[in-house]
């Protein structure tokens, strides 16, 4: 059983219905205005994206192929406190800042060109 969407000529509201049987030939009414006059439409439909394509979307830190590593330390900082700000979280100040006092730690030193903070291997 489908549902199609409709739209009132009349009043131009939207109304999802439940069509029994699609043979059948029913007329709608609009629940708002009551008007028989419905134009059925295409319906909106959501695309998912997979985890590989969300990535690929997000962008990474300028990569240097041949080092194998960043080209510029500052990129690391200025690439993550960009990803958390579209989060809408501020590592220097507010409810996150203590929160955060490691990763703005990690940033500083990175933008003084200390890359030993990226070298140390979780446990």
């Amino acid at each position: 059983m489908p549902i199609y969407e409709y739209i009132c000529n009349e009043c131009n509201s939207k109304n999802d219905v439940l069509v029994r049987d699609i043979k059948a030939q029913t007329k709608q009414a609009c629940p708002n205005c009551g008007n028989t006059k419905m134009q059925r439409i295409i319906s909106s439909f959501a695309y998912h994206q997979s985890e590989g394509m969300r990535r690929e979307a997000s962008g990474a830190p300028q990569q240097n192929a041949a080092q194998g590593g960043i080209n510029d330390p500052r990129d690391i900082g200025r690439w993550t406190e960009n990803k958390l700000s579209g989060m809408g979280i501020d590592i220097r100040s507010g409810e996150h800042k203590d929160a955060f006092a490691g990763v703005r730690n990690m940033i500083d030193k990175a933008r003084t060109g200390d890359m030993s903070v990226l070298d140390k291997k979780a446990d």
